[in-house]
C-alpha cells in the first residue's frame, strides 16, 4: 500500500521481513565489556521545574527525544513522553527528569512524526488544552481527538509565528507508521526554533544525509542542537532511519551548529546497542575530532542548561 508520502522517506524502507531477521537472526557481536555499559543509565537531577519557572532561557533534557525549553518567554515541549513505557510493551529505564505534575504549562507543544516514542497520544491527552500544537502534515486530526483545538500542520520548510518565536519544520530523513496499513501517510520532520535569545534545532528521528548541511545554509548559526545518538543498532536495519553517535556528530558538524545537545538515549531500550554506549561513543568521536568538549552537552535526565 502507498503512502501520500512515500516519495519523502528513507530508503529502502523497512518491512515485516525486516523486523524478523532482526529479532530472529543472528545478532552482531557483542564488546567485552557489554554488560557493564548495558548497565549505565543516565543520571536524574532535581531542579528542573525550578529552572523551568525562573524565566530565564534554559533547556532541561526530561528524557528520549523529550526537551522542555523555555525561550522567547514561551515553554516549549518537543516529542512528550512521560508514559512508564511505550504503548505498554517497552518500559522506561530512567524516570521523567521532571515529573508531569511539576511541569508549568506549555505554551508550544512541538511534534516531529507519529511514531508512538515520539507522539504518545496519553502524555498528550493530558497536556494544556490552551498550547499551541505544531505537527507535520497529515498528523492534526489525532491530536484534534484528544480534545486540543489549536493545533497547526506544517510541511516542510513552512513556520509558524508564536509572539517573538519562529517555528519552522524541516527535513528529517525517516519515515512515518501508526499501523500496518498508514505507512508514510503523515508526514515528519525536525524544527528549527527562531527566538531572541538564538536559535535551536531539534532534528527528531533521522538518518545521515545532505539535510544536516542544507538546514545549516538555510536557517544560519544554529546555536542549540538537539541531535538523536541512540537507537542504532544494527547497522543494516537501522542505517536508513536512525544517525548512530558519529553520524549525528557528522550532522553537527554540516549543521554548523555551536552546542550539540544529546538526545534519543537511555530512556527506552529500542535497538541491540548497549545502553550507556551512544555517549562514550560520541565522546569518542569527538576527541578524535578534536572538537571544544565546552560545546557537547551530554546532559542528566532532569538536568537543566542556560541558553545563552
Amino acid at each position: 500500500m502507498s503512502g501520500r508520502f512515500d516519495d519523502r522517506a528513507t530508503q529502502p524502507t523497512r518491512g515485516p521481513g525486516d523486523i524478523l531477521k532482526w529479532k530472529l537472526g543472528k545478532k552482531e557481536p557483542r564488546r567485552g565489556d557489554h554488560e557493564t555499559v548495558d548497565a549505565i543509565r543516565p543520571g536524574l537531577r532535581e531542579g528542573g521545574a525550578a529552572a523551568l519557572t525562573s524565566g530565564d532561557p534554559v533547556a532541561v533534557w526530561i528524557g528520549h527525544a523529550t526537551w522542555a525549553l523555555r525561550l522567547g518567554g514561551r515553554l516549549i515541549i518537543t516529542d512528550p513522553i512521560w508514559s512508564k513505557s511505550i504503548s505498554g510493551a517497552v518500559p522506561r529505564l530512567v524516570a521523567p527528569g521532571v515529573p508531569l505534575a511539576e511541569m508549568p504549562t506549555a505554551d508550544l507543544v512541538l511534534v516531529t512524526h507519529d511514531h508512538r516514542d515520539h507522539m504518545d497520544l496519553p502524555t498528550l491527552g493530558k497536556l494544556s488544552r490552551d498550547a499551541t500544537y505544531i505537527v507535520p502534515t497529515g498528523n492534526a486530526p489525532r491530536i484534534a481527538k484528544l480534545g486540543h483545538t489549536k493545533v497547526i500542520e506544517l510541511d516542510w520548510w513552512q513556520s509558524h509565528t508564536h509572539g517573538s518565536l519562529e517555528i519552522t519544520l524541516v527535513p528529517a530523513r525517516h519515515w512515518s507508521m501508526r499501523m500496518p496499513w498508514n505507512k508514510n501517510d503523515t508526514l515528519w520532520g525536525g524544527y528549527v526554533i527562531k527566538s531572541p535569545e538564538g536559535i535551536a534545532y531539534h532534528s527528531g528521528d533521522t538518518a545521515f544525509g545532505d539535510h544536516f548541511a542544507e538546514i545549516g545554509a538555510r536557517v544560519g548559526a544554529i546555536d542549540w542542537a538537539m541531535l538523536p545518538i541512540g537507537g542504532y543498532s544494527p547497522r543494516w536495519f537501522m542505517e536508513p532511519q536512525h544517525v548512530d553517535p558519529s553520524e549525528a556528530a557528522r550532522g553537527f558538524e554540516a549543521l554548523g551548529a555551536k552546542n550539540f545537545l544529546a538526545m534519543h538515549w537511555g530512556t527506552f531500550r529500542l535497538t541491540d546497542e548497549a545502553i550507556g554506549e551512544p555517549p562514550e561513543r560520541l565522546r569518542t568521536y569527538w576527541a578524535q575530532r578534536g572538537l571544544d568538549p565546552a560545546r557537547l552537552w551530554i546532559l542528566d535526565t532532569g538536568e537543566a542548561r542556560r541558553l545563552r
